[in-house]
């Protein structure tokens, strides 16, 4: 099979028909094998009958639903496991995305060699209240990832099929799959500018929440991939540096008690603050000891992803 394409909803019964209509169009036209898998989030509308429906006229059309609402992320790690496509799509369920974009996208993932090829929505029809956050947020998830995208969260985006089962999305990751995937090893992450359109039906699920939810995510994505496996190099580091700088005070303070003899060392200020170092600095050495002792009791501390093999079983 060519083609999977991953559509999470929720509340979206007016615009699954034409959106089902308009891929099966673009998949016909490119003669594409495809197959459609919506996610159905826990839907208080008749967006499941409607799917229903549309797999009585399109084989290719599939469905999963939720019992209750879980999240985007839940929604898309599903889609992953069970999409079978050599090329994986994900869209929005809102007509907001363009099918039309998925062949040229395609063939950046089969022709030129992509691993992921994410949508970037130069010219976004939202309010000023929604663009200026989200140029924040994507200015400082390049930042913190290294990654050169400048739309981290558009849901168009095309990925090779051994990416996306090399991936878990959990939580609110969904607006960091680029991240995920750059850290399984697929570094070569390209970007295609797209049309993006005004939401015809409906009204938008997500509100001021997702801004600071997409801040704290970013921060624990980050400090995950690169201590994930090792928390002492992160605490041990900092707990060591700031018991020393504790010590430190505290040597000094005992020189100029003893040698001095100028005042009493429980009368200085520096006295507290040295005392607090080195008790912060003891925490922070045993909440990596103890970040350690849990990372090797995981059950995936040794899973690694091999991408071939030549000549071992």
């Amino acid at each position: 099979m060519n083609v999977s394409v991953v559509i999470p909803l929720l509340n979206e019964e007016e615009s699954l028909p034409e959106l089902a209509s308009w891929i099966d169009r673009v998949m016909q036209a490119n003669h594409y094998s495809y197959e459609i898998i919506f996610i159905d989030d826990g839907s208080k509308d008749h967006s499941w009958q409607v799917i229903q429906d549309l797999k009585k006229t399109n084989p290719c059309v599939k469905g999963i639903k939720f019992r209750r609402n879980y999240g985007k992320a839940a929604a898309l790690n599903v889609g992953f496991i069970a999409a079978a496509g050599d090329v994986v799509f994900t869209m929005d369920a809102d007509l907001q995305d363009s099918p039309d974009e998925l062949p040229e996208m395609y063939r950046m993932i089969v022709d030129q060699g992509y691993d992921l090829v994410s949508g970037w929505k130069k010219k976004r029809h939202d309010p000023v209240s929604k663009t200026i956050p989200t140029k924040f947020y994507n200015w400082s998830a390049r930042r913190m990832s290294g990654i050169r995208l400048h739309d981290f969260n558009c849901g168009l985006k095309a990925y090779k099929n051994t990416v996306v089962k090399s991936i878990e999305v959990y939580g609110d990751m969904h607006r960091y799959i680029p991240f995920l995937a750059k850290w399984a090893g697929f570094s070569k992450i390209g970007e295609k500018i797209v049309h993006h359109q005004k939401r015809k039906f409906g009204k938008t699920k997500y509100g001021l929440d997702r801004f600071y939810k997409g801040y704290l995510d970013l921060v624990t994505i980050t400090f995950t991939s690169r201590f994930g496996k090792r928390p002492m190099h992160f605490f041990g580091l900092w707990g060591s540096l700031i018991f020393l700088a504790g010590l430190g005070i505290a040597g000094y303070l005992a020189y100029e008690k003893f040698f001095k003899l100028a005042f009493k060392m429980t009368e200085r200020p520096l006295f507290f603050f040295g005392l607090l170092a080195m008790i912060i600095g003891t925490q922070l050495f045993v909440a990596g000891f103890l970040g350690e002792l849990v990372s090797r009791s995981s059950s995936d501390r040794n899973n690694y992803l091999i991408e071939e093999k030549l000549g071992v079983e």
